[in-house]
């Protein structure tokens, strides 16, 4: 990606988050430069970009100003079936996710279609110690040691992590963020640009079909199943049609099904993406709950080519209001680290204070051990509980590690309607249709 198609995407990512809202005036083409630290020449031609894309418009003597009514997410036509490899629309996304989320919030709710395990394993006594002592600790000047890409000892921590699996990561060139989420919303942002194909698939993860939507790209749709996982030969007749930037995918405990690729598909996936130089983007915030003794290798592991930008975070596994992530970005982690500084600025620093002292210490290794055989415990039981109470018509998906059942309820069957019953007994499920195009088109 040029530096001014950068500095575009990054002016972009920031009208998505809020930071400039329909109608506001956007600095200067000086006043960017200076805070891009880029040229004047590379500003004009981001503003320009912008300009032609309907982003922001330009009023004579007076300025550049975002747009009054941002066009639409670029489609091309009627979205496809769940299984489809073609463009998809999907417009209403984020208000579905968001409605069902808030109804999943009310007090005294059942929250099983949480994401979140039970606050309750964290520990929370030994954490907020830890953070009492570092941010005693902190001065006013420390805390530029926490812009990004963030804090060092916190990324060599991580680095080690990486070591221990036999994964060479240089601590340069992690970024630390704002959860798992900020992590895979910024390199998206990083490796396209608005009206670029991206493959997602499906059923997915719903923040990636909401990123989609705000960075104005191409969904390309690759089927999934809860046994299998993603189609391979569906994907590279997709690779071979569009011509697509970027992959996201969660190859780890998958999101919503649980399912987990096989050390084979994964080496394959990364080779296929790197035969047409697709960046994947993998989602790996679960990686840490696995059953067993061997923790899962990412596709990471087979990268060779600096394509593939691993995300993670601690919220998962150990505690979530902190909101500390990463990416392991590789060449692309200083484009990576400009665009965090002009949207969120930086992750809390005396969060990254606490968590890398904690890791500095064997309480965390401790502390995924139990969590693990709790999840994995809870889990079973919940299987159990549901396949001696629903119809036998109903298949429950169970997969090693994690934390996630994915339910196939039978023909006819409306799980908006269920969810909406439940809703009305305080009790919150995931409907399918959040984690895939069909239905929300």
């Amino acid at each position: 990606m040029k530096k001014y198609q950068q500095v575009a995407a990054s002016i972009q990512h920031q009208i998505a988050l809020g930071a400039w809202l329909p109608g506001d005036k956007l600095p200067s083409l000086r006043e960017q430069a200076a805070l891009t630290g880029t040229s004047l020449i590379t500003v004009t031609h981001a503003y320009q970009q912008l300009e032609r894309q309907g982003v922001i418009q330009v009023r004579p003597q007076s300025g550049y100003y975002v747009s009054p009514t941002l066009a639409p997410p670029v489609s091309d036509g009627p979205g496809p079936q769940a299984g489809s490899d073609s463009p998809a629309d999907i417009q209403g996304i984020s208000q579905a996710v968001f409605d069902v989320l808030q109804s999943s919030c009310r007090p005294g709710m059942v929250a099983f279609g949480s994401a979140f395990p039970d606050p309750g394993l964290f520990p929370h006594r030994q954490l907020n110690q830890v953070l009492t002592r570092v941010s005693s600790s902190a001065t006013a000047y420390s805390v530029a040691d926490y812009l990004p890409p963030g804090s060092l000892p916190l990324r060599r921590a991580i680095a080690r992590r990486y070591a221990q699996q036999g994964i060479a990561v240089d601590a340069a060139e992690i970024v630390i963020t704002a959860g798992a989420l900020e992590a895979l919303n910024l390199s998206l942002s990083a490796v396209t640009a608005p009206g670029d194909y991206v493959i997602v698939e499906t059923p997915c993860f719903y923040g990636a079909l909401q990123a989609i939507q705000r960075l104005r790209l191409k969904p390309v749709t690759i089927p999934s199943t809860a046994g299998e996982g993603i189609d391979m030969a569906a994907l590279e007749t997709a690779l071979s049609r569009w011509p697509v930037k970027a992959c996201w995918l969660m190859t780890t405990h998958q999101n919503p099904t649980g399912y987990s690729l096989s050390p084979e598909k994964k080496q394959h996936l990364v080779a296929l993406l790197a035969r047409h130089q697709v960046v994947l983007i993998e989602d790996d915030v679960y990686g840490e709950l696995y059953d067993g003794v061997a923790k899962p290798l990412p596709a990471k592991t087979w990268d060779n080519a600096g394509q593939v930008l691993h995300c993670a975070s601690f919220s998962k596994c150990l505690v979530a209001g902190f909101r500390i992530g990463w990416v392991a970005a590789g060449k692309y982690a200083r484009s990576i680290q400009q665009m965090q500084f002009m949207s969120t600025l930086s992750a809390s620093s005396p969060m990254q204070l606490a968590v890398a002292e904690y890791l500095a210490t064997q309480r965390y290794d401790a502390h995924l051990k139990r969590l693990r055989h709790t999840l994995h415990q809870r889990k079973q039981y919940a299987r159990a509980l549901l396949a001696a109470t629903l119809p036998e018509a109903v298949t429950i998906h169970c997969h090693p590690g994690g934390y996630f059942l994915w339910l196939e309820l039978p023909p006819g069957i409306d799980s908006q309607r269920l969810s909406e019953r439940a809703l009305a007994d305080n009790i919150s499920i995931a409907p399918g249709h959040l984690f895939t195009f069909q239905g929300l088109c």
